[in-house]
């Protein structure tokens, strides 16, 4: 039959890309000794796409290949399900299940089968045209017909009648994805400019399809006809299997990721595989089977390089053999091959030579693996967020389903930007514009007008009040660090300076504050509050570009100020919704909340509740006076809040602590016998007579949440801590387990918005890796109160001194809405009343070392 398969090659229209790739042959082969390369595309020619599938069929030790084809028969209708209803929630008014699947190299596709028939269950009638449209992209033109049209005969192809139409993409990983950038997958007129476009960089296209054999002008489509036409908002889910990924360097593999044609708040997705396997026997064996199929599929591709420079036979197969490795400290399997004996080949257009020493190593392939901390890195230098992630247990092979979020952090780094080596130090331009994305979407997306001039809780002010509180405080730090008026309408500034926390049981009881308008006519309008924020940030800019060409010199103080009011925007960012801000997180996708709470609860557990800590000296703060601002010793110096400075040293007893954070289940049976002993956290709602566990996409029932930290005022979790026969920690105590234990942010930490709702921990699981507390801040049994050093804060007095009242307690760590840069900072001290019920704050038992 004939298959529709749009030519998407890009300048290299001969067969096979040759023309293209001769240059990189040439250029790789021209390295010096020990760094000489061959491109891992010329594995992949028709033949080497068969003796591939013959490596998955044949080859036992290949545990990639059962390992995902084992995940995706157990549960492609669970992923295509969370696929489906994410699209549904992006566009109510298309039809449901409307979509675009791209699969990038897409070989045989008996994996694909899997997905492809989940596809047409969710179709719940035959439509004309199919609503799902599944494109294949692949190197081989043959091999795409052959593998389509395979897929059109076999059982599930009269499933996919009506539901899904399967189509072939020829090309490169380049051609296809520009060809999808440029609209070729949406749309007539798309596919017809990208077809166009894609022709113009070929020269010589026309006379390569003049060639071309009846049969393949009668099933190759330059430009696509596409009379059915998507509508440009349908989304697209990327299918990038077989861990593919894995042939890219690190750094290239999240750049390829990054220019995915992946759309924030649209419900596209990346279905990714990747190998976390450590095992090095067992990857050495995987690679080179007792078969000696994959030896076949490497030394193939020498007649490819042989092909691409005009003689297939260049490379004679019996002066080269093939050696794989695996890599321990690159965490990469590494193909080469060996030269037999010394020997010269000559390149048979331009006679150069190339030569080659006995036992001299090509590298053709490497096959990159990643640890818990390489996935997390990837997809935040990616700007991908993971959904979803099926493993197999044999192997430790994932499948992980992303999305591109419509804001995130990049992970901190050294040096951080041209200004700061550290990133604790002054913060950069592009910080304060990730900061403005997170607070914009907080405040405009998720805060509806109509609660504008609600206050989220009693003991706060109206919403509009925090819109206008973060550009007047800023505004007013710049005045005063310029020497400048403040920006237009000056009077913000007697308004939104200063925001409320007062005593929870005497409201009337508050450090000094604003004075605010008490009629909604009274206070300014959204419009001209926005518009005032637009020019502060504008002034913003201007400060940075001053600092930038050197006519403003940057000193300590400036770049507290900096510092300062950056962080302050993250604290309220966090603070919009705690426990306030109705559920709504347009743009990030809603959970699969059944799919998550299966994989939490198999999830490896401590083997043991508690570890030894101590006796130990551990050193809290660092040294960052402001008496010191006016040096200009800054790209290496790490600001704080006041409470931070200055570094002292404390001694630490032995204590047992708990490896986790009291669970919603833990707390709840508590709860339910304590008989009045603690209130119900407000975290929770009662709905229908069952206990839900908010969360910013709404209350999920308890058995979802069961595992997660319980978020709860400081009394009500000491209570529960005393009755165990235990205690919450000291500060000192706290910050020792977090050095030991603590994950990081690249790691996989539950901050800076990498979910809307806790996790369960997974620290003190059996593998001994750092872990994190699943987002919540701690209680400690600190009081927040003064200490041996402490120096107010000359730019912002009252931040800490307003507050040491014996009320407040210190918090450590972070929650889920926690921006990076104050979660990691490991002298950061944050502080609420013991008996606030709103922060983001859980806690964890000690006791005391048995005498």
């Amino acid at each position: 039959m004939s298959t529709r398969i749009v030519d998407v090659r890009l300048s290299d229209k001969t067969p096979n890309g040759e023309a293209g790739i001769r240059s990189e042959i040439i250029r790789g082969l021209s390295l010096p000794v020990g760094q000489k390369t061959l491109p891992t595309l010329l594995l992949y020619d028709e033949e080497g796409l068969r003796i591939y599938d013959d490596i998955t069929t044949h080859a036992d030790e290949y545990y990639l290949f059962p390992a995902e084809e084992n995940i995706l028969k157990n549960h492609a209708e669970d992923i295509v399900r969370i696929m489906h209803t994410l699209a549904h929630e992006a566009g109510e008014q298309r039809p449901n299940s409307e979509s675009i699947v791209l699969e990038l190299g897409a070989g045989a596709l008996r994996k694909t089968a899997h997905i492809l028939s989940a596809l047409s269950k969710i179709v719940p009638e035959k439509m004309s045209p199919a609503p799902i449209t599944y494109y294949a992209l692949d190197l081989e033109q043959r091999e795409l017909e052959r593998t389509l049209d395979e897929l059109a005969e076999s059982q599930i192809g009269p499933e996919m009648a009506g539901k899904v139409d399967a189509r072939g993409l020829w090309g490169t990983f380049e051609g296809g994805l520009k060809f999808a950038q440029e609209g070729g997958l949406r749309g007539r007129e798309g596919a017809a400019a990208a077809a166009d476009r894609i022709r113009s960089l070929s020269a010589d296209s026309a006379r390569s399809r003049s060639s071309a054999s009846a049969s393949e002008r009668d099933s190759v489509e330059t430009p696509p006809s596409t009379p059915d036409a998507a509508s440009p908002d349908t989304p697209l889910h990327i299918l990038f299997l077989g861990s593919s990924l894995g042939n890219f360097s690190r750094g290239a593999d999240s750049a390829f990721l990054q220019a995915l044609p992946l759309r924030a708040g649209k419900g596209d997705t990346l279905l990714l595989g990747l190998d976390h396997g450590t095992d090095g026997p067992r990857i050495e064996a995987a690679y080179n089977d007792r078969a000696g199929v994959t030896r076949r599929f490497i030394l193939n591709g020498l007649k490819g390089a042989g092909r691409a420079l005009g003689d297939e036979g260049l490379f004679a197969p019996n002066k080269w053999e093939y050696v794989g490795r695996y890599n321990k400290q690159e965490r990469r399997h590494e193909a080469y091959y060996r030269s037999r004996a010394a020997q010269t080949v000559r390149d048979p257009q331009t006679r150069q030579e190339l030569s080659f020493l006995a036992d001299e190593l090509v590298r053709v392939e490497v096959s990159y693996k990643y640890t818990e901390e390489d996935a997390h890195r990837l997809f935040t230098d990616s700007n991908l967020r993971p959904l979803g992630r099926w493993t197999d247990a044999d192997s430790g092979y994932s499948l992980w389903l992303l999305e591109r979020p419509p804001f995130s952090f990049p992970l901190l780094r050294s040096p951080a930007s041209a200004l700061s080596n550290t990133p604790f130090g002054v913060p950069s331009l592009q910080d304060f514009q990730d900061m403005w994305a997170a607070w914009d979407f907080v405040t405009r997306k998720m805060i509806p007008d109509s609660m504008l001039f609600q206050k989220p809780i009693d003991l706060r002010h109206i919403c509009l009040f925090y819109t206008g509180h973060i550009p007047t405080f800023l505004d007013i730090h710049l005045s005063r660090l310029l020497g400048e008026p403040n920006t237009e309408p000056a009077h913000f500034k007697y308004i939104f300076e200063r925001g409320i926390d007062p005593n929870v049981d005497d409201p009337n009881e508050c450090h000094p504050h604003s004075e605010v308008p008490q009629n909604d006519e009274d206070w300014p309008s959204l419009e001209i509050i926005l518009g005032f924020q637009k020019r502060v940030r504008a002034r913003l800019s201007n400060l940075y570009s001053d600092l930038e060409s050197g006519r403003r010199t940057l000193t300590r103080k400036v770049a507290r100020v900096l510092f300062m009011t950056l962080e302050h925007e993250g604290f309220h960012a966090e603070r919009a919704g705690t426990g306030t801000i109705p559920p709504s997180t347009g743009g990030f996708a809603t959970p699969a909340w059944e799919s998550l709470a299966e994989a939490w609860d198999s999830a490896p557990i401590p083997t043991k509740r508690t570890v030894t800590l101590g006796p130990a000296t551990i050193e809290l703060g660092h040294d960052d006076s402001e008496g010191d601002d006016a040096s200009v010793d800054v790209k290496d110096h790490k600001f704080g809040w006041d409470n931070e400075h200055p570094l002292r040293k404390v001694d630490v007893g032995e204590f047992r602590i708990e490896w986790r954070p009291i669970t919603n289940g833990q707390f709840y049976q508590f709860w339910k016998e304590s008989e009045g002993k603690v209130s119900m956290p407000k975290s929770w709602v009662m709905e229908s007579g069952n206990v839900f566990v908010r969360t910013l996409h709404g209350p999920v029932p308890l058995k979802i949440a069961h595992l997660w930290p319980v978020i709860a005022d400081y009394n009500s979790l000491s209570t529960y801590a005393s009755v165990q026969g235990g205690r919450l920690p000291t500060e000192p105590e706290l910050r020792l387990f977090y050095d030991k234990f603590e994950c990081g942010y690249e790691g996989g930490r539950n901050i800076g918005f990498r979910n809307w709702h806790p996790v369960p921990s997974t620290t003190g699981t059996p593998s001994g890796e750092r872990g994190h507390n699943g987002g919540v801040w701690e209680w400690t049994s600190t009081v927040f109160d003064k200490y041996e050093g402490f120096e107010s804060s000359a730019l912002y007095p009252g931040y800490s001194m307003d507050f040491f009242d014996t009320h407040h307690n210190v918090v450590m760590g972070g929650s889920y809405a926690t921006i990076p840069r104050l979660a990691e900072r490991r002298t950061v001290r944050n502080y609420y009343q013991r008996n606030y019920p709103y922060a983001w704050a859980g806690a964890r038992i000690v006791y005391d070392a048995e005498k």
